[in-house]
């Protein structure tokens, strides 16, 4: 009587409706990396804005530079803004590899053309490596050709300060400061103070770093005078050249006086130290 109704098929299942690998969520491990890269980057960008709001003379330009261009502003501060007034570097063991062409160049340059100029610019290079022996060796050659090449007796006196070979860098020093009082503008005076206070006396050094201090208005020659009068017991003279040398510190332009928070520490700990009377 009735007709007979054929049973309804199904399809087939669609073997890759369920399948996790195009319908999941994602990887837990990409999900961790995701929140990690995520706080170093809120770490870095809140390190940013307080350095540039403590630091910085331009701070209300830059924050803003920080603030508005995400992700990028952080890091255009960091590049143009942190590093330059940090001097940042490599680390001395990172510098060689990174130099290492350069290093070669400068080398070949040296040896096959031979002149001064060119053995500086190679133990500039070395000495900027960390690599100072073969730095000294360099400034050496240059010297051997012309005895009287500033920058090559700069350097060896800095290399040779650095292996406390006191006399002979005090020798450069005094080579230096006789055919040019300005060169370095009191580097090379303060390094020569520095190896009168290793090889001469206390009083001899005194003398010295007076001398230097009326010219030059260092924050380490400061100090270092301060210490020699603390040293002979005269207190009052030496609080007068710590306060001196904090108002130096205080009244130059921010990104200077950055340069010289270590200093500023330990005058203020000495000056704590000498007694009032």
């Amino acid at each position: 009587m009735f007709a007979q109704q054929e049973p309804v098929s199904t399809p087939p299942p669609d073997p890759f409706l369920n399948d996790p690998a195009l319908h999941g969520g994602p990887s837990p491990f990409w999900s961790f990396m995701e929140s990690v890269f995520g706080i170093i980057y809120l770490a870095f960008w809140v390190w940013m804005l307080i350095d540039c709001l403590r630091k910085d003379p331009d701070r209300f330009l830059w924050f803003w530079v920080i603030l508005v261009f995400q992700p990028f502003g952080a890091l255009i501060y960091f590049f143009l803004r942190w590093l330059p007034s940090n001097q940042f570097q490599l680390p001395e063991f990172a510098r060689p590899f990174f130099r290492q062409k350069r290093l070669n160049e400068l080398e070949t340059a040296a040896m096959q053309i031979g002149n001064p100029y060119q053995f500086v610019r190679w133990g500039d290079a070395l000495k900027e490596a960390g690599i100072n022996q073969k730095s000294l060796e360099a400034y050496q050659q240059a010297l051997a050709k012309e005895p009287d090449n500033l920058q090559a007796l700069w350097g060896a006196a800095q290399i040779e300060m650095k292996f406390k070979e006191f006399e002979t860098a005090q020798q450069r020093c005094r080579q230096i400061l006789e055919a040019d009082p300005e060169y370095k503008f009191g580097d090379v005076s303060l390094m020569y103070c520095k190896t009168v206070c290793e090889l001469g006396s206390a009083e001899q050094a005194r003398e010295e770093l007076a001398k230097h201090a009326k010219r030059w208005r260092q924050p380490e020659a400061l100090f270092m005078l301060a210490t020699l009068e603390a040293e002979a017991g005269e207190h009052q003279a030496a609080r007068k050249t710590l306060q001196g040398m904090l108002l130096d510190i205080n009244g130059s332009p921010r990104g200077i006086a950055r340069k010289f928070v270590r200093w500023k520490s330990k005058a203020r700990k000495l000056l704590k130290r000498l007694p009032r009377s």
